[in-house]
């Protein structure tokens, strides 16, 4: 909301930032009833230019028929004349507080392009410490750390009840504020009702049921923390984010060295790219030409995850113990025996290149042949077709 009331001189600012300059807890009746004046004088001041637009140049077309021609109201010539948009970059480049939202932090770092941060101070907030004698450098550092003023005890109590942040506010007020400007607000009013991480799906859902009984036309919820990168954040939030575990996976280098095999699966002819870092396998990239989609996609995903397994330090023994024997819809003969899947020749590569010598053991518990999903014995190859000598199950049955 900008330049609310002109008449006080207020210039470009944002309803926080008129509550802040008024001295007036967000959280108040007398912020609610400040929201009603300031958007029914909007809605008044924005009617009265719309009717005049109607004496020049008449009405709009479904006026005898609207809600106005059936009061009598105007002839008018918008439909609407009044919403609360969201304003979070328009804010930025205004220098104010974003629309009617009551300010996410006091001080805080706002995320940017390419991982920047930067931190800002709320002016206002500023100018009262220094009124009140309580400005310091070790104060702001404080407040930057913690976003929020209320639990600094030893900040006056009227700074701390007027300068109340978003996370300070309760649920309910939020949307107190938000139906306030939906009175007098033809559109929907954009308005984020912001929760701490430990909400629950009965708080969400008791504010979506009395943001309906308030006659609120939409809203929305935010939990503090529900995604790993926020646009805003205090600097304990930062923190946490900072704190939690790290990923394991190795970096790629930019430039490495490798082999392509090509093998041939039946489903087409697998080309398989194994690139390395000091000797030892580091990602693969298996392709398979002339097969559909889905195929194709099948094989690129084991790729990536036999690489995320290997840059995340997975022994090659243990990768192909997992993918050795796995059978498919097409085995084909090859010279050192059966091939039975993709997966198959991904692991007879890595253990030909990388396992000479040593004994791997695949899923089945067997050394490359598959089991009967039957019964669990082995499967013999013979006639073209896997048939189980146990139990009698056949592959092309």
């Amino acid at each position: 909301m900008v330049g609310a009331n002109r008449k006080i001189g207020l210039g470009l600012m944002g309803f926080a930032d008129l509550l802040y300059l008024l001295r007036i807890p967000y959280d108040s009746q007398e912020a609610l009833a400040l929201a009603e004046k300031v958007m029914e004088t909007v809605q008044a001041e924005a009617r009265s230019a719309s009717k005049a637009l109607a004496a020049e140049r008449g009405p709009f077309p479904a006026y005898p028929d609207s809600v106005y021609g059936k009061r009598n109201l105007g002839p008018y010539r918008n439909a609407t004349t009044t919403t609360i948009a969201p304003t979070g970059t328009l804010s930025i480049i205004a220098g104010c507080s974003s629309g009617i939202e009551p300010l996410f932090a006091l001080s805080f770092s706002r995320n940017v392009m390419d991982g920047e941060k930067l931190v800002e101070a709320n002016p206002h907030f500023v100018a009262a410490l220094h009124e009140a004698g309580a400005y310091s450098e070790a104060l702001m550092e404080e407040v930057t750390r913690k976003g929020s003023i209320a639990h600094i005890g030893l900040l006056p109590e009227k700074l701390r009840e007027v300068f109340v942040t978003a996370m300070d506010i309760e649920p309910v007020w939020h949307l107190k504020m938000q139906a306030a400007f939906q009175k007098y607000t033809d559109n929907a009013v954009s308005k984020t009702v912001n929760l701490p991480g430990t909400a629950s799906q009965a708080d969400i859902r008791e504010i979506y049921q009395l943001a309906y009984e308030l006659g609120c036309k939409g809203v929305t919820v935010y939990r503090d923390g529900c995604k790993s990168n926020q646009v805003l954040c205090t600097g304990d939030g930062a923190a946490a984010v900072a704190t939690k575990p790290q990923s394991r996976v190795r970096v790629r280098p930019d430039i490495v060295f490798g082999f392509t095999q090509k093998v041939k699966t039946g489903l087409g002819e697998l080309y398989l790219t194994v690139n390395e870092v000091d000797g030892k396998p580091f990602e693969v990239f298996a392709t398979i030409g002339k097969s559909g989609r889905s195929v194709t996609a099948k094989a690129e995903a084991i790729g990536r995850l036999v690489s995320l397994a290997l840059r995340s330090g997975v022994d090659v023994a243990d990768i192909v113990g997992q993918l050795k024997g796995i059978g498919g819809e097409n085995p084909v003969f090859q010279k050192k025996g059966l091939l039975l899947s993709i997966p198959d020749a991904v692991a007879r590569v890595l253990e030909n290149r990388y396992l000479q010598g040593t004994y791997v053991n695949d899923h089945t518990g067997q050394l490359g042949h598959p089991q009967c999903p039957d019964c669990g014995a082995e499967l013999v190859f013979e006639e073209g077709c896997h048939v189980c000598k146990n139990c009698g199950y056949t592959k092309c049955g």
